[in-house]
């Protein structure tokens, strides 16, 4: 199957009775600025390419939010139980993105939106959630050529010094995507 717009990516997570069901328990929790990220959207997108028969594992739910009134981090805590009590089967995991600048030492978010847009790899700078008629809608601060198209490279945030491409690299190579997906390229970059 080819994936080359929005609109496709979208399409395929409202057919997938499991995402959607994901994405309903997410937004009963009426949280602001939230969003199913990462690695939800960009396995789905992969083994769809891939024509995988089943779904990839997934190690974690990411689950964002930008509430910057209250960022005490035991409200995550209760928000994955009470996620957990909703489909106790699935990993879920709760992060108010107004309060990782504090656990990464970075500047300060702005919104959930800005956090996705500094995630390490482009291909994964991803994010879905319902609207209100609970149609999926889908924020790729940096496109989608790079997911679509198999392609692994650092977003512009960590592209920009030889510390953050560490961490990207080693994120990479333990993540090792191309075990699971063989038709994933990593983009070389270059030194600056």
């Amino acid at each position: 199957m080819k994936l080359k717009t929005e609109k496709d990516i979208t399409t395929i997570i409202q057919q997938d009775e499991w995402m959607m069901e994901l994405l309903k328990v997410a937004k009963s929790l009426d949280l602001p600025d939230w969003w199913i990220c990462a690695g939800f959207v960009r396995s789905k997108i992969w083994d769809t390419l891939h024509i995988f028969d089943e779904r990839t594992a997934l190690s974690d739910i990411d689950v964002i939010y930008y509430d910057s009134t209250n960022i005490g981090e035991e409200i995550e805590k209760r928000l994955e139980d009470k996620l957990k009590g909703l489909l106790p089967t699935i990993p879920w995991s709760v992060k108010n993105q107004a309060r990782m600048h504090l656990a990464n030492q970075i500047p300060p978010y702005t919104s959930a939106v800005d956090a996705i847009s500094k995630f390490p790899e482009t291909a994964t700078a991803l994010g879905v959630k319902l609207d209100q008629e609970d149609k999926v809608v889908l924020i790729a601060p940096h496109g989608i050529e790079d997911v679509v198209n198999l392609i692994i490279k650092p977003t512009p945030y960590f592209s920009g010094s030889k510390g953050k491409m560490m961490i990207y690299e080693k994120r990479v190579r333990d993540k090792n995507w191309k075990a699971t997906w063989n038709k994933v390229k990593k983009e070389i970059v270059e030194d600056e």
